[in-house]
């Protein structure tokens, strides 16, 4: 009589466990494609994603052979009543050129695919383009900006690029380690202090995908995510025409009672071109502790800002490090339900419980103070 491989209790835990397994597996599945690095709309991110299919199939080949094998084993040579001692084959050379030869083979051939992406995506590899758009990307606790050197303009948490263009980016930080992420573009690339990175990507399509911060920055390193949005070649250089201007002027009384709000009370930590700064400023240059307090300021105006350039506010679709998007349809100062439903009041109201430990410190706003800098913020476009 043949003994039994498994009990009846050790097949039903055998069998959670394989559930259990795959719903661990299964609960990272989701349809947000612009997260997905499988979803790729660029060079760059299809050299990665061939690295990672070469691995994932290779790892699945090699788990299938070795699980498989001894699966095969289990049952083929399971003990059996009378069943004489297995035959001892150690010293077995072939065997054991056999176990060395393989795993030799399999690490050359990712080794082979590793080097050619890193070649493919290196910053060495970048196209000669005299389009090419530069950036600066600076990492802050927890926002982005984005410097545009060739036009001398500053926005936060969206980063605007020509569609079929390459785009050159300079990575700095000047506080802790932040990681570089558009998946849907581009892998990641470390922001340094004191180590300055560069890397560039191209999206071949119009559309905006989500940017992230791939390095645990502190608490909220989760809220510190960006969007990148690709346009044509002329809706790009209009924006770029519209990001130069000035801030635009309020409008009604309740906006210039915001703009007055602003310089009284939040001009220490952010600028807004054309009312408490004269123009923008490259933040590599004026935000390098390195390089001492007042470095080469070319004005008595400009010094390193905590927070984000305002001068288009109204324009952006986030809000601190997208932790709130900018919802300013719902953001009518005259509402009464404007408090509950537009998300800048909202963030007036209570930064700190919204993002706890960020370096916004306005103090309490009364209502109607807030219903005065939203009328102002939201017309900066």
């Amino acid at each position: 009589m043949r003994m039994p491989v498994f009990s009846r209790t050790k097949r039903w835990l055998a069998l959670l466990g394989c559930v259990l397994l795959s719903s661990i597996l299964l609960s990272a599945c989701g349809d947000e494609a612009s997260t997905s690095i499988l979803n790729t709309a660029g060079p760059v991110a299809a050299d990665e994603k061939v690295l990672f299919y070469v691995v994932v199939i290779l790892a699945a080949v090699i788990f299938l052979g070795v699980e498989g094998w001894l699966v095969y084993s289990i049952f083929r040579f399971r003990e059996r009543p009378n069943t004489p001692t297995p035959y001892q084959n150690h010293g077995n050379l072939f065997l054991e050129a056999l176990w060395t030869g393989i795993p030799t083979v399999v690490l050359f051939i990712l080794l082979f695919f590793t080097i050619r992406g890193l070649l493919q995506v290196a910053p060495e590899a970048q196209p000669k383009d005299a389009n090419t758009v530069s950036v600066v990307a600076v990492g802050h606790q927890w926002w982005w900006e984005f410097y545009y050197p060739k036009y001398n303009i500053t926005t936060a948490d969206e980063l605007v690029i020509p569609a079929h263009t390459t785009i050159h980016v300079d990575l700095f930080s000047n506080n802790v380690i932040h990681s570089f992420w558009v998946p849907n573009l581009t892998g990641k690339t470390d922001l340094i202090p004191g180590h300055d990175n560069t890397k560039w990507f191209i999206a071949d399509k119009n559309g905006t995908y989500t940017g992230l911060c791939a390095e645990f920055c502190g608490t909220q390193h989760g809220n510190m995510r960006f969007d990148v949005k690709a346009v044509n070649t002329d809706s790009f250089q209009s924006w770029i025409s519209t990001q130069q201007q000035t801030a635009a002027a309020p409008g009604d009384s309740l906006a210039q009672q915001g703009q007055a709000i602003f310089k009284n009370q939040c001009s220490t930590c952010h600028g807004i071109v054309g009312v408490d700064v004269t123009q923008f400023y490259n933040p590599q240059q004026f935000c390098n502790d390195s390089l001492g307090p007042g470095h080469n300021y070319p004005t008595t105006d400009v010094h390193c800002l905590i927070g984000p350039n305002l001068t288009h506010f109204g324009s952006r679709g986030l809000i601190a490090g997208g932790v709130l998007t900018n919802n300013s349809q719902a953001c009518n100062p005259t509402d009464p339900n404007i408090m509950k439903d537009c998300h800048l009041a909202q963030w007036l109201n209570d930064p700190q419980g919204i993002k706890p430990g960020n370096d916004m410190n306005i103090g309490q706003l009364t209502t109607g103070q807030i219903r005065q800098l939203v009328a102002y913020l939201e017309g900066l476009k």
